[in-house]
């Protein structure tokens, strides 16, 4: 038996109107990153790193933020991510092609589908019988949204956990986690690469442990 923890963020918005159109992001996107066991040394390292950025940073108090922070500290973060190479799995949903049903059951019907369909898939393969599967969500949005998140996602725990497994669901701000601090960056390179191609940091950090680009929306080219 085992623990393994999966630190889980999203990216992108839920709104439909306006998705793929003047710079409004054309995909909703989940994303976890997996360490086993006793990862003291990744969180410890984490924590060093933001030590030095935030002596030379005076803004950096909430930790990293792919899409905020400066290209060296995305270098040095995604160096020290390479290094580590944690299990990256995304899932990612293409609004412009998403049914007229399927809009009209609302935004907080996508989130919770997003995730029913990445952690349905993701946890069965990274556990195995008898396994604690530790699941941190980084919290979203406002009081009322980040309680209907919460809610989606204990159903979705609750409903497609695989069986024998003990699931621990916790939901945390994104700042106050290093390992929900990898998974955003995974997201955010994923995505540069899907939507722009060529993102070097993609190529460097985050392929080479991707396990899965789930797109059941498309586009597949």
């Amino acid at each position: 038996m085992s623990d393994i923890y999966m630190y889980a963020d999203e990216t992108g918005n839920l709104a439909y109107e306006g998705a793929g159109q003047n710079g409004n992001p054309a995909y909703f996107g989940i994303g976890t990153v997996v360490f086993e066991a006793d990862h003291g040394e990744a969180l410890f390292r984490g924590l060093r790193l933001r030590v030095d950025v935030a002596q030379s940073d005076s803004h950096f108090a909430k930790g990293f933020h792919a899409v905020n922070d400066s290209t060296e500290t995305r270098t040095a973060m995604f160096d020290l991510i390479s290094d580590l190479a944690p299990r990256f799995d995304t899932t990612f949903l293409y609004k412009p092609n998403a049914y007229q049903g399927v809009r009209e059951r609302g935004e907080m019907w996508l989130y919770q589908y997003a995730w029913e369909l990445h952690f349905k898939t993701i946890s069965q393969q990274v556990t195995k019988v008898g396994d604690r599967l530790v699941v941190i969500v980084a919290s979203f949005g406002t009081r009322k949204r980040a309680a209907a998140a919460r809610k989606a996602w204990e159903q979705v725990c609750s409903e497609f956990a695989p069986n024998q497994r003990e699931i621990v669901f916790r939901s945390w701000d994104a700042p106050s986690s290093f390992g929900i601090q990898v998974a955003d960056y995974g997201l955010w390179a994923v995505q540069r690469q899907l939507e722009r191609g060529n993102c070097h940091w993609y190529e460097q950090a985050v392929k080479p442990t991707l396990q899965s680009c789930f797109r059941p929306w498309g586009p597949w080219q």
